[in-house]
């Protein structure tokens, strides 16, 4: 089983490359679910124009997922009309696909969070801080911590607690990925736009399938040249 993190970015591209992130995205999704990959979501920031994305960054697992993103991390490529400039004149258009590596990837083990019970407070009477039912949570290693008062039991709000740390421990992974898309920036900026590993086509969005090198069929074509020289 393998475990993989990728962003499909627009880079500095205009909102036509925000709109082609939009469209792959949904595309690999759909490739992702046909490969019965599961994935989640863990950042998505949208275009300034409606149903556009400037970047989208996915966490996905399964097997044989090395082989399957070989036909995804690159350059992509669109070739149509621009969507929001009619008139314009380019018909390429780019939009990057980089897998990031995490060097401190951290987690929460739940031997290092330290756990504190604090009075609850509000109108009650008499009752009132006689238990002591909210916890607050501290993950050592981050000094991440939380406040947690949403049940009466105390053990259902350290359980919240432990969801919550989760949470706010997985935002600061995304934070350390966004700093390695920075270091990654220069390769987008570099794309090899003659090299795309995938090409869609029009406003459908359809595949355009690259023609592979046939050698056999190149030697047959040499082959009738030579007879018609020689005829």
């Amino acid at each position: 089983m393998e475990t993989k993190t990728i962003q499909f970015t627009a880079g500095r591209g205009p909102a036509e490359c925000t709109w082609v992130v939009a469209k792959v995205l949904k595309t690999f999704l759909k490739k992702l679910e046909e490969n019965k990959f599961d994935y989640m979501i863990l950042q998505k920031e949208n275009g300034n124009e409606n149903g556009t994305v400037q970047s989208v960054t996915i966490q996905i697992e399964g097997k044989s997922l090395t082989s399957f993103l070989k036909e995804w991390l690159g350059t992509i490529q669109w070739i149509g009309t621009s969507t929001f400039r009619k008139h314009h004149k380019r018909k390429n258009w780019f939009i990057g696909c980089f897998e990031l590596k995490m060097k401190n990837k951290i987690t929460v083990d739940e031997k290092q969070i330290a756990f504190q019970a604090i009075r609850s407070s509000g109108p009650g009477g008499q009752h009132v801080n006689k238990v002591s039912s909210a916890v607050r949570a501290k993950h050592i290693p981050t000094g991440i911590q939380v406040l947690v008062s949403e049940s009466r039991s105390q053990h259902q709000n350290k359980k919240i607690a432990i969801q919550w740390l989760k949470e706010r421990v997985v935002a600061s992974n995304i934070q350390q990925l966004q700093q390695s898309v920075q270091q990654e920036w220069e390769n987008h900026l570099n794309i090899e736009r003659g090299n795309p590993v995938q090409i869609f086509t029009g406003t459908d969005f359809k595949v355009q399938k690259q023609k592979k090198k046939n050698y056999k069929s190149k030697r047959n074509q040499l082959k009738n040249d030579l007879r018609r020289e020689l005829n």
